[in-house]
């Protein structure tokens, strides 16, 4: 799929969220001079094209009371992490989940998942959870607690991109 221009600004434009209005589309589209159906069907296109994966609300989990949040780090058998990357990833208390190329001898972790509570404890019950469901595939694990945000945005697209 080619983006063209209109579609960039549409990006742009969304990039932040979505504006709280009844019409948000319509709202869009009077920023950028379009109507609201078409800024509804490049949406839809770029959508189906997995140029844009998903619309979603994205709360924020520490005003929610989620204050423990650690990036649990695991040591997965290479030829099982895809699937069980899967399953840890589909847990409702895992927000995010990936793999990743390990940096031996230092760092054997490959598989990272992010998992919210209200106490370290809660955390590493969930933890736990997550051990058990990788059984003997995992080889070693740890977790990284966040101590402060740094960064709290979506993803930007720069003004050449």
């Amino acid at each position: 799929m080619i983006i063209d221009a209109t579609d960039r600004k549409i990006i742009a434009a969304t990039a932040s969220g979505l504006p709280l209005v009844p019409h948000p589309f319509a709202e869009v589209g009077s920023w950028l001079g379009l109507p609201e159906s078409e800024v509804i069907a490049r949406v839809t296109r770029m959508q189906e094209a997995g140029v844009i994966r998903r619309v979603a609300i994205a709360p924020n989990h520490y005003a929610l009371g989620m204050v423990a949040n650690g990036m649990s780090v695991w040591d997965v058998d290479d030829q099982d992490a895809e699937t069980l990357g899967a399953r840890v990833g589909a847990l409702d208390f895992v927000s995010h989940c990936y793999l990743r190329p390990r940096s031996l001898p230092d760092w054997p972790y490959n598989l990272f998942a992010m998992i919210h509570g209200q106490t370290r404890d809660e955390v590493e019950v969930k933890r736990a959870g997550i051990a058990a469901l990788l059984g003997t595939s995992c080889r070693g694990s740890d977790v990284l607690y966040s101590t402060r945000i740094l960064k709290k945005t979506g993803m930007r697209l720069s003004e050449g991109a």
